[in-house]
């Protein structure tokens, strides 16, 4: 479907990854800095537009609501355009939409632009994982799609915090100006690196993408997988800052421990390579709920959340990233659709997750959430066996 500069290096006779991956990972980087953002900083939102954390949190459920369907619906469009066209012209209208929360006055406004932002988010990420699974070199399949997959290592590490720091000292809205410009410039990046594309110029529907043996059980547990990480990590921040009594920079802070972990992952991907997606899905699913617990159990430390939290990352890069493989791997004349598919689930499981959660969180201690998490993951893990039948 698409061949785009893979090369031979000569001095290890492997093959060697693309650099473009490279401008695939800074996408990722770009988008989960606003995707991930929200939390940390929302007591210092909720605050300006004289609103609640919970209903500040609204805005990501709408992010969430928008990437869902135009995942769903638009996806399947890569398939027909190519995924590096589709994907300039999503990170536009992403950058619009930035924008327009940058100067939001009213939380009702704050929700349209991100609703607008998930539009373009519902686009981008299919295409960018479609992109990273047509390049990766035969035998490297993991280590490329891990290599990108690291773009959420970097808004965790350089774009929460940095988020969070200008929300201490130049206000949140700032925060959304920065990305803005920052996505225009991954945008000419992509726009400009040299690439080779060749696409089928036909779609699939949906639910013809659906029908394809072994999706459906893969997509249950990617919903539970995603609603079970964003309904705990919305209100993480607002626990630290209000149970615990930390400054909003201290959630930063857990954003950067979680995104050493999830990076640190990229070096099991060659083993993933060697052991087969579909042997390590389920049990990597089983550690992650092992992982929720722990956080439960550790819920009133600071320090002992940090080393928790690393684990967290550790294992959801990994669970991602075999998700992905399984997913890509079904149909590659589908890609595209199979991938709009995944992230429309994913965010309606934000959506789900945010609002979900919060209603509990609302009522009772945070530990609740994690072990609310725990159980979910049990039923990801028996999908991802079920989907290996």
């Amino acid at each position: 479907m698409t061949n785009i500069d893979q090369s031979i290096s000569s001095l290890s006779g492997r093959t060697r990854i693309p650099p473009f991956a490279l401008v695939l990972t800074t996408c990722i980087g770009v988008i989960g800095s606003n995707s991930l953002a929200l939390g940390p900083i929302a007591p210092e939102v909720a605050q300006n537009l004289a609103a609640t954390v919970p209903a500040i949190m609204t805005a990501s459920a709408a992010f969430g609501l928008g990437t869902a369907a135009s995942a769903v619906f638009l996806g399947r469009l890569i398939d027909r355009h190519g995924p590096r066209r589709m994907l300039i012209s999503a990170l536009v209208l992403l950058a619009a939409g930035l924008a327009g929360s940058a100067v939001a006055p009213v939380l009702a406004v704050l929700v349209a632009t991100q609703f607008v932002v998930g539009i373009a988010t519902g686009i981008a990420l299919p295409a960018i994982y479609t992109l990273a699974s047509l390049i990766a070199p035969a035998g490297r399949e993991s280590e490329t799609i891990g290599l990108v997959l690291t773009g959420w290592t970097l808004s965790m590490v350089a774009g929460v915090p940095l988020s969070a720091a200008i929300a201490d000292f130049a206000g949140w809205r700032t925060i959304y100006a920065v990305i803005a410009a920052a996505t225009l410039v991954v945008c000419a990046a992509v726009r400009f690196s040299p690439a080779h594309e060749v696409f089928s110029g036909k779609t699939t529907s949906p639910l013809a993408a659906l029908g394809v043996p072994g999706v459906a059980p893969l997509l249950l547990a990617c919903s539970v997988f995603m609603a079970a990480f964003y309904g705990v990590y919305a209100f993480l921040g607002d626990h630290l800052h209000t149970t615990l009594g930390l400054p909003v920079s201290a959630n930063g802070v857990i954003a950067v421990f979680y995104g050493i972990g999830f990076g640190s992952s990229a070096f099991l991907d060659r083993f993933i390579d060697r052991f087969g997606a579909g042997r390590l899905l389920a049990p990597a699913f089983l550690i992650v709920a092992g992982i929720y617990a722990m956080m439960a159990a550790a819920s009133g430390s600071y320090v002992a959340l940090l080393a928790i939290v690393f684990l967290w990352g550790l294992a959801n890069h990994a669970g991602l990233n075999l998700l992905i493989m399984r997913l890509t791997a079904l149909a590659p004349d589908r890609r595209g659709a199979i991938m709009g598919l995944n992230s429309g689930v994913t965010y309606v499981a934000l959506f789900v997750g945010t609002i979900g959660f919060g209603a509990v969180y609302d009522g009772v201690a945070f530990h609740i959430l994690p072990l609310a998490a725990a159980g979910l993951m049990l039923i990801a893990a028996l999908a991802a066996a079920a989907a290996r039948r």
